[in-house]
């Protein structure tokens, strides 16, 4: 039986909020193995001199536990 464990994220981009997804996924992948998924449930965006400066995502990454050894 695979038991599956989430964590909640927050990433920022410049670019744009998939970017931002991308970029929490790709740091998220560098402690963590096994991921299947991400869920981005709330999305914001800075504004600096009347144009969107960053976009912000808070995301949950879900990725199953190994078994122990």
């Amino acid at each position: 039986m695979a038991v599956v464990n989430v964590v909640e994220l927050l990433a920022e981009s410049g670019d744009s909020w998939e970017d931002a997804v991308r970029q929490a996924v790709a740091e998220a992948t560098k402690t963590l193995r096994g991921i299947t998924s991400v869920y981005a449930q709330e999305f914001q965006a800075t504004v600096e001199n009347d144009r969107v400066k960053n976009f912000r995502v808070n995301v949950k990454v879900s990725f199953v536990l190994e078994e122990g050894r």
